[in-house]
């Protein structure tokens, strides 16, 4: 039987490859852990073929590679799972905390999510003036350079922050944090204090403090972040961004709790 090719934007693609990779993925949604000799069995093809498979799978983040090289689902798969990074009504739930909180420091603040190994910023309140730091809505940056990033980080588990950087830290853009064991000496600050602190390695000229927001069972759902010039920073101001930020997540947790207290609409008493 031989095997056609279909174009895809003016491209040869195997069949074939395709659908080995697609039953690749159903394998270990099933199995949750796979080596290569399970691969070349369960697809019929040699072991170099299953290698390069994984490999391929590993480089686009699909698996992660353990010790003894064993291949687990990672983040680009389990976001195969769930419906998206953004839980459904979080950035309506937590908007009149964030712009109660750009309103107390006079500052520009942001809501930001873990996608992968980064940080996705959803929501944003900015305080007016010229000299404020802009919007990063839609953004996509390295989870370990950011102060969102560096605070959701915290709350992971020693395996799923493995999961998340298999190989070491990707190349820093301006982060003073280069590998994975100063992240790993950071975090456990960041845990300590509450709070997680950047100057100007998300971007020049910008420091920013973020903390955890928690739903009611204290489950840490995203991150908001205070923002302010670094030519405006001064450490006197850092107690007061903790305690607005503090505020700011003790009223989400609240109204999360509320939200979840409320009757359906339509339901019928038993």
């Amino acid at each position: 039987m031989t095997t056609k090719n279909i174009s895809l934007t003016g491209e040869a693609l195997p069949i074939a490859s395709v659908d080995n990779a697609l039953r690749t993925l159903t394998l270990l949604g099933e199995k949750q852990n796979l080596r290569v000799m399970d691969v070349a069995a369960y697809l019929g093809v040699a072991r170099s073929t299953a290698h390069r498979l994984l490999t391929a799978m590993l480089q686009r983040g699909f698996v992660v590679q353990d010790a003894r090289k064993i291949y687990r689902p990672g983040p680009a798969f389990t976001r195969l799972g769930r419906p998206g990074v953004v839980r459904p009504g979080l950035t309506e739930l937590v908007r009149p905390s964030l712009v109660e909180l750009s309103e107390r420091v006079g500052e520009t603040c942001h809501l930001g999510v873990l996608e992968g190994n980064g940080t996705r910023f959803v929501d944003c309140a900015k305080a007016p003036g010229s000299h404020r730091v802009g919007s990063r809505v839609g953004m996509l940056m390295p989870a370990h350079s950011n102060s969102i990033g560096r605070a959701l980080l915290a709350e992971l588990s020693p395996a799923a922050f493995q999961a998340l950087y298999p190989r070491g830290l990707p190349a820093p853009r301006g982060s003073e944090i280069a590998r994975r064991a100063d992240l790993q000496r950071a975090l456990a600050v960041v845990r300590q204090q509450g709070y997680a602190l950047n100057f100007e390695e998300s971007g020049p000229g910008i420091v920013a403090v973020g903390t955890c927001v928690r739903d009611d069972a204290g489950q840490a759902v995203a991150g908001i972040a205070v923002a302010c010039a670094s030519s405006g920073w001064t450490a006197h101001r850092l107690p007061s961004f903790v305690e607005a930020l503090s505020l700011a997540a003790e009223r989400v947790r609240r109204e999360w709790g509320a939200a979840r207290s409320e009757p359906v609409p339509g339901a019928v008493a038993g």
